[in-house]
């Protein structure tokens, strides 16, 4: 009976080697990944892809077991933190709550801000059958010790390592690393009214979800790669479920369409670049505010800025900045007119588009003025911007 007792405690019913137990442990930790980043946040949340009801309840139960999460309240939380990023309402911003707090009690977090009030506002469109009800979230704590007697039974004593490193995944990866260190550290693709970041790529880990800036100018989005040399395994794996009919892909990032041959701004003009304008911005950024950041170091030697320090102060958005950056842009501004005046046309440009509420002749004279100034400047990376403003035409066409 001892002998029996000891045998089982060291190789579980599976008797699987510890390069078996390895492997199996990261593939059941994906599988909860891919739980979360396609099923809870861009099926759920965003709704940028419809999974088939084979996979999403699959991964509904799968996300019980692992983690206890309710579908409700994930969602909620996480729309709740679009809704309200980088704000004292935010559910786990590291400029509110700290870093360390947010990456070691990201889990948490999350808990203090499941109240009645955020699911009712923002977990409208989840599921409520009977299995949801009465078994997942009825029953939450369930699936995680059901979850626990399976890794032993297979396992054995390794079993506890297999189930700690489960249960620990999601709150140290998901809701500690992406919430956290995703809006603390990083490189940003598009300047966004947050602080979001992407981080080196870890995709393997956290299903493409380090992507993190990206999917904040693109929340709708399937995809959250933008660069060819970014690579987002949650994209691939709804690539292979679209194949085999397993999920529809409803909404990806716009690109920009350029057409060289037109040079007249009307209201197709204007719906591209509005459609566009998180990457019109970007291209502002690095066609206008990069060459004559530089200009200004190492051709003027006007700042005591390096051009990188330049190119963010005048590409942040104004509401991000604290006391210091604000301090630093007014100096930048004050000693060189040429960056204050490129500054001024990006904020200007910005404002065409924030009165979409306005008549679409309106909208295009606003625009057309625009590149009317912009090209009387004398600047001419300003007024090459300008000219290839009137080539952007809507996707379809």
């Amino acid at each position: 009976m001892i002998d029996s007792i000891l045998s089982f405690l060291a190789n579980g019913f599976g008797h699987f080697s510890w390069v078996g137990i390895v492997i199996i442990t990261l593939v059941m930790v994906q599988i909860t990944i891919a739980g979360v980043t396609l099923y809870l946040h861009r099926d759920q949340t965003h709704q940028g892809v419809k999974l088939h009801p084979i996979v999403s309840h699959f991964l509904r139960f799968w996300m019980w077991l692992t983690t206890g999460m309710v579908t409700k309240e994930w969602v909620a939380i996480h729309r709740k933190h679009h809704a309200f990023c980088e704000t004292e309402q935010d559910p786990h911003s590291p400029k509110i709550e700290g870093i360390k707090k947010v990456v070691f009690g990201g889990a948490e977090l999350y808990q203090d801000s499941a109240t009645k009030e955020n699911l009712d506002r923002f977990g409208h469109g989840t599921p409520d059958d009977w299995v949801e009800r009465n078994i997942y979230t009825g029953n939450r704590k369930f699936g995680i010790v059901l979850m626990f007697i399976i890794n032993v039974a297979l396992f054995g004593g390794f079993g506890l390592c297999v189930w700690a490193i489960q249960m620990a995944w999601i709150p140290f990866w998901a809701a500690g690393m992406i919430n956290g260190t995703g809006h603390y550290k990083g490189y940003r693709n598009y300047e966004t009214r947050d602080w979001s970041t992407n981080l080196t790529p870890i995709a393997f880990w956290v299903g493409g979800e380090e992507l993190h800036n990206n999917h904040h100018a693109f929340p709708s989005s399937a995809k959250f790669s933008q660069k060819w040399w970014e690579f987002d395994i949650g994209w691939m794996y709804i690539r292979v479920l679209s194949f085999v009919g397993l999920a529809k892909v409803k909404k990806i990032a716009p690109k920009p369409k350029i057409d060289q041959d037109k040079n007249s701004i009307d209201i197709e003009t204007i719906k591209s670049i509005i459609i566009n304008r998180v990457h019109v911005m970007s291209n502002y950024g690095k066609e206008v505010i990069k060459p004559t950041a530089k200009s200004t170091v190492f051709d003027e030697g006007a700042s005591r800025f390096g051009w990188r320090r330049i190119k963010s102060l005048l590409s942040i958005e104004h509401a991000m900045m604290d006391e210091k950056s604000e301090k630093a842009l007014n100096e930048v501004l004050g000693e060189d007119q040429t960056l204050k005046t490129i500054y001024n046309f990006r904020f200007q440009l910005q404002q065409v588009w924030e009165r979409a509420a306005s008549s679409h002749e309106n909208l295009i004279q606003a625009l057309k003025d625009w590149c009317h100034q912009a090209e009387e400047t004398g600047i001419k990376v300003l007024q090459d911007f300008a000219r290839n403003l009137r080539n952007y035409v809507p996707a379809s066409t």
